[in-house]
């Protein structure tokens, strides 16, 4: 009988960073929520459980595969689901998906300044991409990881502010399904069905390379997989939670561009104030190592030609994302990219059939619990 390792903060530092990782413009801000539950009404709300289920196979796996096989690079996970040539493929891709992610956390800090501030939307893009870029270009890698720190806050923060907001206004949330049909909101599908797999359909492709590098640290399987379960409910928790925040005060928020600032400001103007800096603080832990990802992949980071590199990326995506609307983006970008990842989860549905690791254990196994906090 096998015995596994399990530390406990290490599966907190697994859920926190699984947590962590899908914290960017889009959650923090309130318009993906919009986009992809809220939308939808009641059927939303389903979508959410949807997800939950995607998100504990989809993570599962990732970490545990990465446990297992220990790939050389994180991106190996790839061609460990699908082959040598769509794998290559799909790391190819999920490179320019990031690149397509840093555009998006551009306008999302160009959004944000200007719904809480009054600013340009220029002023917010340009001083997130000078930051990011000089993040990378000078490897201050630390300030990111201090600051990193804020995604669990935002996640505590803005499920505050989807309580609050549905007690402030249940009567909202009563009528939010007639209410709805009315509107002339964006959604990221013309069905809630497909909108949650489209949403762990681009979750995908952020997390697999991640997940599967945090597996290579785990000290047995179970402890990988404790991580993810804990991740993915934390996680859903919060959209549920945000996404019926948003239904109860749906007529308000349909026409912003940061939905979670306008229930903030409906709570106390100060709060609103206080969750503005909280956002780009996430926006910018988020854009930096998107920026980097895409820079670090063609160039040594210690060369000239990266720094080079790096300042033009950076000065694209400011330009491009100071073009396009914020929500237009994000219905853009995650949407196709979604589909894409789609393919993704589907490939990953074979494997699981013809290895079947998912649902049969073929060793018995016992836990050992590592109280160490």
């Amino acid at each position: 009988m096998e015995k596994q390792i399990v530390s406990k903060s290490k599966v907190i530092s697994f859920a926190g960073a699984f947590i962590a990782f899908l914290i960017g413009s889009g959650f923090a801000t309130g318009q993906e929520v919009l986009q992809y539950f809220t939308s939808y009404g009641y059927f939303g709300m389903a979508g959410v459980l949807v997800v939950y289920l995607l998100f504990l196979y989809v993570g599962i796996n990732f970490i545990t595969v990465g446990q297992e096989q220990n790939f050389p690079k994180g991106s190996d996970i790839f061609r460990y689901y699908c082959g040598k040539s769509l794998g290559t493929f799909f790391d190819y891709f999920s490179i320019i998906f990031i690149y397509m992610s840093f555009v998006v956390m551009i306008a999302g800090a160009g959004a944000t300044i200007n719904q809480q501030y009054g600013f340009n939307l220029s002023v917010g893009g340009i001083l997130m991409g000078i930051l990011a870029a000089g993040t990378v270009i000078f490897g201050l890698g630390k300030i990111v990881d201090v600051i990193g720190k804020i995604g669990p806050i935002i996640v505590v923060m803005s499920i505050f502010l989807g309580m609050a907001s549905i007690f402030k206004n249940p009567e909202g949330l009563a009528q939010a399904n007639n209410i709805i049909p009315k509107l002339n909101l964006m959604k990221a599908s013309s069905n809630w069905f497909f909108a949650a797999g489209s949403y762990v359909g681009f979750c995908m492709l952020w997390l697999a390379s991640f997940m599967a590098s945090m597996g290579a640290t785990a000290n047995s399987k179970a402890e990988a997989k404790l991580g993810a379960i804990y991740g993915a409910t934390g996680f859903s928790l919060a959209v549920l939670i945000v996404a019926l925040g948003l239904m109860a005060n749906i007529e308000q928020v349909a026409g912003t561009m940061i939905p979670s600032l306008y229930l903030a400001a409906n709570i106390h103007p100060v709060l609103s104030t206080i969750f503005s800096i909280i956002i780009v603080a996430g926006i910018y832990t988020t854009a930096v190592p998107l920026l980097w990802s895409v820079s670090s992949r063609f160039l040594d980071e210690k060369t000239i030609k990266f720094k080079v590199l790096t300042m033009v990326l950076s000065t694209i995506g400011v330009f491009v994302g100071l073009k396009i609307p914020f929500n237009k983006l994000v219905n853009i970008v995650y949407v196709i990219n979604g589909y894409v990842g789609i393919l993704l989860l589907v490939l990953m549905f074979v494997k699981t059939l013809k290895t079947q690791k998912f649902f049969f254990k073929t060793k018995s196994s016992t836990l050992k619990i590592d109280s160490e906090i």
